[in-house]
């Protein structure tokens, strides 16, 4: 049942893509032999913080290009980033990329709270376009620009490459570059050193020819304070992003995971789920701490006006936000309150946000994936 984004590449044109050049480190990406980093300068602390720590904003994007979703999808997708961006906003500031011609259509159906920012798209996937914020122990912050390209050159890409950069300048950061080549959607962090990645995405030779382990790690220590990657094999070529870490594992805290289960035999997820569950349970943190794995199981049914072969029927693709951690529910009555339920043991203190979001689970992805924080 936890299907994900298929190649939803119709409208592929090929794309350029941005490298504005080596500020921290020059590893991985271009084609390099050894998958070695040349010596860089002494790194500056950056430290990617947990996504529960206090957030400034919230970033997504108000589209969905006929190209990509199809006429029948358009509307209703347009309509749920609203219905979930008018939720987030009520607990933290919201900006809103828009492309002009949709403006008028923003306006008419955001909250006036939500700051409408003009900005070429190409597609809605923020946490994989936008960057990855970070900060310093100075308390100075900064945008990672990862080099968007299309999840491997599968879908057009060449406006959706200078969202970051745009990004960055709007919310009056240091862009922080590099050669690597991922998307925020591929990366979970802790914010006390520990990230879970998966090899299915970050050494693909789509992204990242000749990286190893050892060049990722060191160039992610640089730019994100990662002292620790837990490595999760993933599943590459069986949907766009070639197996994302936020539709298998997140961290709830320091040291307490959430892990998806594919319970159908018949599911490509089925066994690689299997197996992520043994290595987190066998895993310790940065620090050396065994983790505490939580398994959200996946709804068993979900409403049919949307149901497809890429529907993202899958709870880990949670958000969390200032006060509130937003989740999916998918009309299986028994799952979403067995997850709500979970989820408010986790997330003691803050209040849980169910959200139908089926236009966007039918195109692939969840809220975590329309979404991209930026630290206080």
């Amino acid at each position: 049942m936890n299907t994900r984004r298929l190649f939803l590449n119709r409208c592929f044109q090929g794309g350029s893509l941005l490298f504005l050049g080596p500020l921290l480190s020059a590893c991985g990406g271009g084609g390099g032999d050894s998958g070695a980093i040349a010596p860089i300068a002494p790194p500056m602390a950056w430290l990617m913080p947990d996504e529960g720590r206090l957030h400034k904003a919230t970033w997504m994007a108000f589209i969905a290009d006929e190209a990509i979703w199809g006429r029948s999808l358009q509307g209703p997708v347009q309509d749920t980033l609203a219905r979930i961006a008018n939720a987030i906003v009520q607990y933290e500031p919201v900006n809103m990329l828009v492309r002009q011609q949709d403006l008028a259509l923003a306006k008419q159906k955001l909250n006036p709270k939500v700051r409408l920012i003009v900005q070429d798209l190409d597609d809605l996937w923020l946490r994989d376009t936008g960057p990855v914020f970070v900060r310093n122990v100075q308390g100075e912050r900064a945008g990672v620009n990862f080099n968007f390209n299309g999840w491997g050159k599968k879908q057009a890409f060449s406006k959706d490459a200078q969202v970051a950069a745009a990004i960055t300048g709007q919310a009056g950061t240091r862009m922080l570059s590099t050669k690597l080549v991922l998307e925020g959607g591929g990366i979970e962090a802790d914010g006390k050193g520990t990230a879970i990645i998966t090899e299915s995405c970050v050494l693909n030779a789509n992204r990242n020819p000749g990286l190893s382990k050892a060049a990722c790690e060191a160039e992610l220590k640089t730019l994100l304070g990662i002292r620790k990657v837990i490595w999760l094999p993933g599943i590459a070529g069986k949907d766009i992003t070639d197996g994302h870490t936020d539709f298998y594992a997140r961290f709830t805290q320091p040291g307490v995971v959430v892990c998806g289960l594919e319970t159908d035999p018949v599911s490509f997820d089925y066994a690689v789920t299997q197996q992520h569950l043994a290595i987190l349970r066998a895993a310790t943190d940065a620090d050396d701490r065994p983790l505490q794995v939580h398994v959200l199981e996946a709804p068993v049914k979900v409403r049919p006006e949307y149901a497809n072969k890429d529907f993202a029927a899958g709870y880990i693709n949670f958000y969390v936000a200032n006060g509130a951690v937003f989740i999916p529910e998918f009309g299986d009555a028994m799952a979403d309150e067995t997850v709500r339920l979970q989820m408010q043991s986790l997330f003691p203190g803050r209040v849980v946000v169910q959200i139908n979001i089926d236009p966007i689970a039918a195109g692939g992805g969840g809220i975590h994936c329309i979404t991209q924080q930026e630290p206080a």
